[in-house]
């Protein structure tokens, strides 16, 4: 029924209808063929705004990149030369320490040789007191035994005032008592220099206890600066905050 209704029907009419149709498919095509062009252009555009933007981003991290190496290069270089000033600080303060040392143990067989000769000295010095007063007594003993000197001079060796004539003192006596007064300070000055030894001797091994306690000291002072640059030196190294090194305690001075 439909195509012999088209048969009847006037073929410019459908010729027309069908021109009609067609345009209207071809305007919408057209349309079509415009928003897909537009999309197209759109897309384009975003594209190379995001490819732009990825290629900044990757500018960005190459140079970040480029950075990172850069400061691991001047980090593991900073490392290096921090090993090797650590290693020659630990070979210096080894060096000092065993100077240190050694100084210790010569400034300790110094002092030990002192008190030994502080020692002989007093054990000598007794012995030479005790020879004097036993000189001392037999000179006394000889002065009472003469009788010439037992009535110049009393028991303890005070002269005595006595009214003694020149002529009755004889030349025998006068050169007795030379000797004995000669005797007596050579005895005198013997001591004195003795006791002089020995204080000068004591004053030494003040003087090396001393210098022991000031190096005492100064090794300890240089086991907390090397600690202490150690520390941060390695804390430097690593980027964090280095710490404080422990108070030493001050070695006891020993008394003089």
């Amino acid at each position: 029924m439909r195509e012999s209704q088209l048969q009847q029907e006037d073929p410019m009419d459908r010729y027309k209808r069908e021109n009609r149709r067609l345009q209207e498919a071809s305007m919408r095509l057209e349309q079509e063929n415009d928003d897909l062009a537009h999309e197209l252009v759109t897309s384009k555009i975003a594209l190379r705004n995001d490819l732009d933007q990825a290629e900044d981003k990757a500018d960005v991290l190459n140079k970040e990149l480029l950075l990172t190496k850069q400061r691991l290069v001047e980090t593991e270089e900073e490392k290096r030369k921090q090993e090797e000033e650590t290693a020659q600080l630990k070979e210096v303060f080894r060096k000092q320490l065993e100077k240190a040392e050694y100084e210790i143990k010569k400034t300790t067989a110094i002092i030990a040789e002192y008190k030994q000769i502080c020692s002989q000295l007093s054990t000598r010095l007794e012995k030479q007191q005790a020879a004097s007063k036993e000189e001392l007594e037999v000179v006394k003993g000889k002065m009472m035994a003469c009788k010439h000197c037992s009535d110049i001079f009393s028991k303890e060796g005070a002269l005595k005032v006595a009214a003694i004539s020149r002529e009755d003192q004889g030349m025998e006596s006068d050169d007795e008592k030379d000797s004995l007064k000669k005797q007596l300070r050579e005895m005198e000055l013997e001591l004195a220099q003795t006791k002089l030894q020995l204080v000068e001797a004591k004053c030494k091994i003040q003087e090396l206890e001393h210098q022991r306690g000031a190096l005492m000291n100064e090794i300890q002072a240089a086991k907390n600066s090397w600690f202490s640059k150690t520390l941060n030196s390695i804390k430097t190294a690593t980027g964090t905050q280095p710490l404080q090194p422990p108070q030493a305690t001050q070695p006891p001075k020993e008394s003089t």
